[in-house]
């Protein structure tokens, strides 16, 4: 990051935006939902995807102001799609695990929502591996309250060589989206499918809803289903793409 603080705008395009891809229903193709990616844009590095700025930033408080702005952007888009008829369950926006241990994120969440008029079930705030290194059993508790508010969670990149996956069991998250490492053990023999199976079925019997990522073609998808994995992401379902992209298939 280049400044103590982001701006909201960089030469006249947004510093902070967000790309939408679609969360497919597995078994009738449909939108379930959209999962947001940020990028920020950089005048002197050009455009930066999560990889390239989120460890940075999340040393820093940077990351709850960066947060805000997602917030906002990902409210005002879910405006937008309903605005279009784009049928689907909720989008998501990434949340730092550490905006939830700052004092009064509940109120400021629910102000938000209802600034905008959004059902806090609607958006989906997605949480990175970093929640399960969390020791502090206030994370689960705060976790679990805001659960009760209405809003929802999802564990993203579940699954892969360094995950420590015994420990999601502690964390009551809604959505569990697998490392595409996981999609591609699919096919490389019994032992392999099994292995998948036996995640899948984890995440199943802690009560969250599994969705695989990476998947790009209906093979995959066909066993995933087969597995009691509803859905998915990936080139199958779909690119990322900007929110002026994101129309009904009728659409011109």
């Amino acid at each position: 990051m280049e400044d103590s603080t982001i701006k909201s705008t960089v030469g006249g395009l947004r510093a902070v935006e967000l790309y939408y891809r679609v969360i497919r229903d597995i078994s009738s193709g449909q939108i379930a939902a959209f999962q947001s990616q940020t990028r920020l844009n950089s005048p002197k590095l050009g455009v930066l995807t999560p990889d390239k700025f989120r460890d940075v930033c999340e040393i820093t408080n940077q990351a709850v102001r960066l947060f805000v702005l997602e917030l906002v952007q990902a409210l005002e888009a879910y405006r937008t799609f309903t605005e279009r008829e784009i049928s689907f369950n909720w989008l998501s926006v990434y949340m730092p695990v550490r905006f939830m241990k700052e004092p009064g994120a509940e109120k400021s969440l629910l102000d938000y929502f209802m600034h905008y008029e959004v059902p806090t079930s609607r958006i989906c705030f997605e949480l990175s591996q970093k929640l399960l290194e969390e020791n502090d059993a206030r994370t689960a508790e705060v976790l679990q309250h805001l659960r009760n508010r209405g809003f929802h969670f999802m564990l993203s990149d579940f699954g892969g060589d360094t995950c420590p996956m015994m420990r999601l069991s502690g964390f009551p998250v809604d959505y569990v989206m697998l490392s595409p490492e996981v999609a591609n053990f699919l096919g490389n023999g019994e032992r392999s499918d099994n292995a998948v199976k036996s995640i899948i079925g984890f995440v199943n019997d802690i009560g969250a809803e599994p969705i695989a990522d990476g998947v790009f073609n209906s093979r995959q998808a066909e066993a995933l289903y087969t597995f009691e994995c509803s859905y998915c992401a990936g080139s199958l379902a779909g690119k990322y793409m900007a929110e002026r992209y994101v129309r009904k298939k009728n659409d011109t």
